[in-house]
């Protein structure tokens, strides 16, 4: 900054400032004593960008949408949430959370073992996250995330000015190690996928996440964040971390579920990170709308999901492709949830191939930091008639053939 200054012929608090805002705006990102560098693009340019539009003809595996057969029908919840809405339209002051559905998450929380703490509600996973961020951290500081991991998440954390440190998981979740040496390095925030996670498949099991508590209990002051987006869709349990540190958020969200468009996540937390959450909130969309909370309140109430068919419904899916592939020699991931991570030596080459072939996948950039290249199948729209030939497709691009004449 001194021989910028100089070079320009400024005051070195003017570049330090500039430099601040650059940051702050997501055009560079900093990285402590090994200084700073411009972002490959702009904090704003989702990664969603990288999709790979299927043109007539091809079959898109790279949505990441669950299967409109597995959503439930929201004809009689809507039904209800209109009549009561008739009985009392939801008015300026009411309470932001509708007790009913209040009841109905406290009581699943409290099944799953989580602490007791204050429930909160946002417009999805995201933007649940996305204020709890907000509520302790600054531009500038590390977030510490899986790597494969969510792409939105991945994009979100910049464009709050903040650094990301990669975290390497395998089907059980991130690695303590890798967890403990982010920790070390100063990061001041967890993100941990309790399962389903996105692009792997990954699930916290029991082991896991007694690792995970031990690291954490090493580090109280930093701040965790549970995503458990899969909840309703996956049959293995969910093993929470939440209580170890003194700043913890836990988000459920009802996308995968009932529907992407339902824009409802749950929030449970200390009682200061759900506070700081709940205020800010209320400075600016207030509250989420009382007519979707009791849409969704009734479907819980009503089991309108049946968790255990739905899983198995994916779950069958990911297995028959997984060891399709495994059959041809081909290595791939998805332990639970929609998708399925084949790692490729050459993700563009691959992704290209794949849609030579007619079928259109997620290109493992939209969900990569540091880790190696992959592709994403989202397995929602497969039958049984689908997987042999999308197996050969894959093994096929993940190994092209080497060209003639070489040895």
């Amino acid at each position: 900054m001194r021989e910028l200054a100089t070079l320009l012929g400024v005051n070195a608090n003017t570049v330090a400032a500039a430099y601040r805002t650059l940051r702050e705006r997501g055009v560079i990102e900093t990285a402590g004593r090994r200084g700073s560098r411009v972002r490959p693009r702009p904090a704003t340019t989702a990664r969603g960008s990288l999709r790979v539009e299927a043109p007539p003809g091809v079959r898109d595996l790279g949505d990441g949408n669950p299967d409109p057969a597995l959503l439930p029908s929201l004809g009689p919840a809507l039904a209800v949430a209109s009549d009561a809405y008739a009985r009392r339209p939801g008015m300026y002051g009411d309470d932001p959370v509708v007790p009913r559905l209040a009841e109905l998450v406290r009581a699943g929380l409290d099944s799953d073992g989580l602490p007791a703490g204050p429930v909160a509600l946002a417009s999805g996973s995201l933007d649940a996250i996305e204020r709890v961020l907000s509520a302790h951290l600054r531009p500038g500081d590390a977030v510490a995330v899986e790597d494969p991991g969510w792409g939105a998440l991945l994009d979100l954390i910049p464009a709050l000015g903040m650094h990301v440190v990669p975290v390497a998981l395998d089907d059980e979740g991130p690695l303590p190690g890798d967890v403990e040496g982010a920790l070390r390095a100063g990061a001041k925030a967890l993100v941990v996928t309790d399962r389903a996670q996105n692009p792997t498949g990954a699930a916290v099991g029991r082991l896991r996440a007694d690792e995970l508590r031990s690291v954490l209990a090493e580090h109280p002051g930093v701040l965790l964040i549970e995503d458990d987006h899969g909840h309703a869709i996956v049959d293995l349990p969910v093993h929470p971390l939440a209580g170890v540190t003194e700043r913890w958020a836990f988000v459920r969200s009802v996308s995968k579920a009932y529907g992407p468009d339902l824009r409802l996540a749950v929030l449970t937390g200390d009682a200061l990170t759900v506070d700081r959450v709940t205020g800010r909130q209320h400075l600016g969309p207030g509250w989420v709308s009382a007519l979707l909370q009791r849409t969704v309140a009734h479907l819980w109430a009503t089991d309108a999901v049946d968790t255990a068919a739905v899983a198995r419904s994916y779950g069958r899916r990911r297995d028959a492709l997984v060891g399709a592939l495994g059959e041809r020699g081909i290595a791939a991931y998805g332990r639970t949830g929609m998708n399925v991570w084949v790692p490729v030596s050459d993700e563009t080459g691959a992704v290209a191939r794949m849609l030579h072939s007619g079928w259109a996948v997620a290109p493992g950039a939209r969900f990569r930091l540091t880790s190696p290249q992959g592709m994403r199948l989202t397995v929602s729209s497969l039958c049984a008639a689908d997987i042999e030939p999308l197996a050969d497709a894959v093994a096929a691009a993940a190994r092209p053939a080497r060209p003639v004449g070489h040895g």
